[in-house]
């Protein structure tokens, strides 16, 4: 449409018309759209009769996707999966179909509050569901297991690279706070046969803890710990891991969950945190929409090199380190005093 990089009003109608295609995505991934193309290209009106869909509004939908690289039309209303679609599958490297679904019927809507919360402070879902999230999660099943089937997206979307890169040497017991269904853990026990590890979480959410680990048949090194870690956390670990945790609580219950760790392992016992660090600059970094998110939905934070230092050094943690994995992740590392 345009020669070169379209004029700033026309940029801004694209950001301001974000939610269409957020929904657009959301729609997609229900139905299984990708799914149906893992095995070539098809035309929209078979593909609405396999996803039961209306097909002249589903040529739509694909059509716009295409426009911005889901799929692409090989031809007139033939439709393709191009690399970005392929992360709409339900099972191949890399998918991101749980997020999509997750976002959309947990996120979604509580953002429509977010400026409730730069005038207020308040947590948008908090105010949009009348309770913070994870306490609304917690009564909510299925969108619970969205979550928690999103999070493992991430896990094999980005933070496997990252758990590879934790230095784990002379470790015999890593516990895993927060560790939701087991996959993190479970791809650690798997990298590190000389590992035992506990996955711990509060007890809905490790439910499906012990099929994870069977499922990668870590199952005999492991074992599953029901509890609250803004209580206590299970003791006698070398490392404890904290991924994608601590960005979703503020700096005062951060402090705590950290302490917990600290009295839990005793002194010497080693840090590692797997989240984002905020970079400096206006270059673009998922951190910073992710911080927005933190903001909107659970009161946490994305925190930059110096707030985790200060945060770490405050909870009774020395020897901090940030290693970089080469993801949008860091391994934020430290021992208990």
């Amino acid at each position: 449409m345009y020669a070169h990089e379209p004029p700033p009003p026309a940029q801004m109608i694209l950001l301001l018309g974000g939610f269409r295609i957020s929904q657009a995505l959301y729609a997609a991934a229900v139905l299984g759209v990708a799914d149906q193309l893992a095995a070539g290209p098809a035309p929209a009106d078979v593909l609405a009769e396999h996803t039961g869909a209306h097909a002249p509004s589903l040529h739509r939908l694909l059509r716009t996707l295409a426009s911005v690289g889901v799929f692409t039309e090989s031809e007139p209303g033939v439709f393709a999966l191009a690399p970005l679609g392929q992360t709409l599958t339900s099972s191949q490297p890399g998918s991101m179909r749980d997020v999509a679904i997750m976002f959309m019927e947990t996120h979604y809507a509580p953002f429509g509050d977010l400026l409730h919360t730069i005038r207020t402070g308040q947590p948008a879902a908090e105010h949009y569901y009348g309770k913070p999230f994870f306490s609304w999660l917690s009564d909510h099943p299925e969108q619970a297991g969205w979550y928690t089937a999103a999070m493992a997206n991430l896990t094999g979307g980005f933070k496997t690279a990252a758990i590879a890169s934790l230095p784990l040497d002379g470790i015999k017991m890593i516990v895993d706070v927060g560790g939701a269904d087991g996959t993190v853990l479970a791809a650690i026990l798997t990298a590190h046969p000389q590992l035992r590890g506990v996955l711990f979480d509060l007890p809905h959410v490790i439910s499906d803890g012990p099929r994870t680990l069977a499922r990668h048949g870590v199952e005999d090194r492991a074992e599953c710990a029901g509890g609250d870690f803004l209580a206590s956390v299970p003791p006698g670990g070398d490392a404890y891991l904290l991924s994608l945790v601590l960005h979703d609580w503020p700096d005062d219950q951060a402090r705590h969950i950290l302490a917990n760790v600290a009295a839990a392992g005793g002194s010497g016992a080693r840090l590692l945190v797997l989240d984002f660090v905020v970079p400096p600059g206006d270059a673009p970094h998922m951190a910073k929409i992710s911080d927005l998110n933190m903001l909107a939905m659970m009161g946490g934070k994305e925190r930059t090199d110096t707030e985790w230092r200060e945060l770490l050094t405050a909870a009774g943690f020395a020897g901090i380190g940030i290693l970089q994995t080469g993801t949008p992740f860091s391994i934020v590392q430290a021992t208990a005093q």
